[in-house]
């Protein structure tokens, strides 16, 4: 039993119990030292990288991995617009690039970087058809190719959806975790928050310019407030011993606490265009001119989502499967959470070996 599973008359203590209970507490502080060394030393990021474009804010890294590249096309990693991107690298042993390089794909990963007060008025088209486009233009350069393969997590698989299908003949492979696509269905915390009935975006934006990183990590934390505020605190409490966990809760704690804000015009567009009018799957949406039309994606897709999700509950990312016109297509629901998809030791066990194989299975080996 763990303290925080403890019912109330335990807390009615007798002199003895109190004594017991100090000792404990005793102990587990003289743990202390041991806690701060590891947390001074703990460092993110298993992969060394090397900036390979540059467009205003937005950087594109390559890894540098030690297997020889086997497969002639790129692998691109397009995270969500909050928080920072390493956390699909996070930790050796904790880290789906490691899976990719491994298996001999050149892989590349977009760090949005953080905007200015300036950036306020970028928006999807700016996102969509011109950083990423100017991304996968360099990859397809560089790697002297003419498509890329594109895996896209949370917000960031809803924005690799549309561009694929507005640039369908630049992908040859898409893999999509956790993102949502799908808006209709509003019973879940996030979706509530997001109505247009309680939720004016325009008004949000208009006082704020962008979306504050300290509102979007506060709104998080609040989807599971016990969790977030209480168990997790308990746990790292019976757990000061472990040094091992000491490392990962401190790697999962600097991700988690290194929030960006968001562009103000693109996170306008993307709650009330996807979240609240649900443009997207409806076939509506319209990027620089253009209509998103999900059919227009051939390609094979591999559509990845969290059983235990509670920021992209599993029904907003399966009805892409129907929408697209691919032939190949299929969706792996995990039994993980959210970030867990990612991080969490069975999925790197399990799910991301066999992700790597899918893609190395729809790939062309170099000089074949």
């Amino acid at each position: 039993m763990t303290i925080a599973d403890a019912p109330f008359t335990q807390w009615m203590m007798t002199p003895g119990d109190m004594q017991k209970h100090w000792q404990e507490f005793l102990e587990r502080m003289s743990h202390m030292p041991k806690v701060l060394e590891v947390a001074r030393k703990t460092r993110v990021g298993a992969t060394p990288t090397e900036t390979v474009k540059q467009l205003d804010k937005v950087r594109l890294l390559r890894y540098l991995g030690d297997r020889e590249q086997e497969f002639e096309t790129p692998l691109i990693v397009v995270f969500a617009l909050v928080n920072r991107p390493y956390i699909l690298d996070l930790r050796k042993g904790k880290s789906v690039v490691s899976h990719f390089l491994s298996r001999g794909f050149n892989t590349y990963n977009v760090d949005w970087g953080v905007p200015s007060d300036g950036d306020r008025f970028l928006g999807m088209k700016d996102y969509i058809e011109g950083y990423m486009d100017e991304v996968v233009d360099h990859v397809c350069e560089e790697c002297n190719v003419d498509q890329v393969n594109i895996l896209g997590y949370c917000m960031g698989g809803s924005m690799s959806a549309m561009y694929t299908a507005l640039h369908q003949d630049k992908v040859k492979n898409l893999i999509l975790m956790a993102a949502p696509v799908d808006w209709s269905s509003r019973d879940h915390l996030l979706g509530q928050w997001t109505d247009k009935k309680v939720f004016d975006v325009d008004k949000l934006i208009e006082v704020y310019g962008n979306m504050p990183a300290e509102m979007l990590q506060n709104s998080f934390q609040m989807l599971k407030p016990v969790s977030s505020f209480v168990e997790k605190y308990f746990t790292f409490y019976e757990n000061m011993h472990d040094e091992k966990f000491l490392e990962d809760f401190f790697a999962m704690e600097t991700w988690l606490q290194d929030n960006v804000p968001v562009a103000g015009e693109m996170f306008r567009e993307f709650v009330k265009h996807c979240m609240q009018e649900n443009q997207l799957i409806q076939g509506k949406l319209r990027v620089g001119g253009r209509t998103v039309n999900l059919a227009d994606i051939t390609c094979p897709l591999l559509n990845l989502t969290a059983e235990q999700d509670h920021l992209v509950p599993c029904g907003l990312s399966h009805p892409l499967n129907d929408a697209v016109s691919s032939a190949d297509r299929s969706t792996i629901n995990f039994r993980a959470g959210h970030i867990g998809l990612a991080v969490g030791s069975r999925a790197n066990k399990e799910l991301w070996p066999n992700v790597a194989n899918w893609l190395a299975e729809r790939s062309s080996p170099i000089g074949v």
